[in-house]
C-alpha cells in the first residue's frame, strides 16, 4: 500500500469543510473526518465528501464494551469509508468484535486500526494521569502487538515510533501517524512531532496533517508541498 497525505479536515460545519475542498482542483486529498466534524453533521457530511471523490479516515476512536462497538461498528462499515479506528485500550476483546462488526456480508471492511496514545500525551502525563509508569515506547509497543494479534491492519502512532512499530509487527503493518508539522511551523498541542520528510525516512505508512494545510493561507500550496516531502 503506498505513502499518502490524510488531511486532517478538523471543521465544525459541512458548509466550512466543503468551502475548504472546493479549493482542491487537482487532485483530491484523502481527509480525515474527526468528532467535532461527525457529531455536528451527522453521517451525511461522510456520505457527501465521499460523494466528491475523497478517500476518508473517520476519525472516532470507539472504546466501549465489545458488543456495543461491534454494532456501531457495523453501523459505520455502510458509510463505505477507508479507514476507522478505536482505542486499542478497550482489550483484545473489543478489538475483535469490532472487527466482526465491520465486516460486510461479501467480506470486505475498512481498514481498522487502534490508537496507542495520543500525541498529545507525554511520559510524565501518562504516569501522573494513567498510571501507566512503564516507558512510553513500551507502552506503544504492547498495544501495537495487541492490535495485531487481534487482527486490526495497524496503529495510530507518533512518527517517532513507526520504525519500532514496523520493526516489532511487520512491514505490513499499518502506522498512521499525526503529529506532523513542517520545519518551519507551528508545533500546536503535539509534544512528540516529527517534519512529512522525516516521517517519510522513519517508515510512517500515512501521516495526519491539519492546521498546517487547513491553516495555511494557501492550502493547497501546503498540501502539495507536503505531498512532494512524504510521498512524490
Amino acid at each position: 500500500m503506498g505513502k499518502d497525505v490524510i488531511v486532517a479536515c478538523d471543521f465544525s460545519s459541512a458548509q466550512a469543510v466543503y468551502g475548504f475542498l472546493d479549493k482542491f482542483t487537482g487532485r483530491k486529498p484523502f481527509v480525515k473526518i474527526g468528532m467535532e466534524l461527525f457529531y455536528a453533521e451527522g453521517p451525511d457530511v461522510v456520505r457527501q465528501i465521499k460523494a466528491r471523490g475523497h478517500k476518508i479516515f473517520l476519525d472516532l476512536k470507539l472504546h466501549d464494551i465489545p458488543n456495543t462497538v461491534k454494532k456501531a461498528m457495523a453501523v459505520l462499515s455502510g458509510l463505505y469509508v477507508d479507514i476507522v479506528n478505536l482505542h486499542a485500550a478497550g482489550t483484545s476483546a473489543m478489538m475483535e468484535a469490532a472487527l466482526e462488526g465491520l465486516t460486510r456480508p461479501d467480506g470486505t471492511r475498512p481498514l481498522l486500526i487502534a490508537v496507542t496514545q495520543l500525541t498529545s500525551t507525554d511520559q510524565q502525563s501518562m504516569e501522573r494521569d494513567l498510571l501507566i509508569r512503564e516507558p512510553m515506547a513500551d507502552v506503544v509497543m504492547h498495544y501495537a502487538e495487541t492490535a495485531k494479534r487481534a487482527g486490526l491492519d495497524g496503529v495510530v502512532c507518533s512518527p517517532m515510533e513507526a520504525k519500532a512499530v514496523h520493526d516489532r509487527c511487520g512491514r505490513g503493518f499499518l502506522t498512521v501517524t499525526p503529529g506532523v508539522r513542517f520545519a518551519d511551523g507551528d508545533r500546536g498541542d503535539q509534544k512528540r512531532v516529527m517534519t512529512p520528510a522525516e516521517a517519510k525516512k522513519i517508515g510512517s505508512d500515512y501521516i495526519v496533517v491539519g492546521r498546517p494545510i487547513t491553516a495555511a493561507a494557501d492550502p493547497v500550496a501546503a498540501y502539495e508541498r507536503c505531498m512532494a516531502e512524504f510521498v512524490d
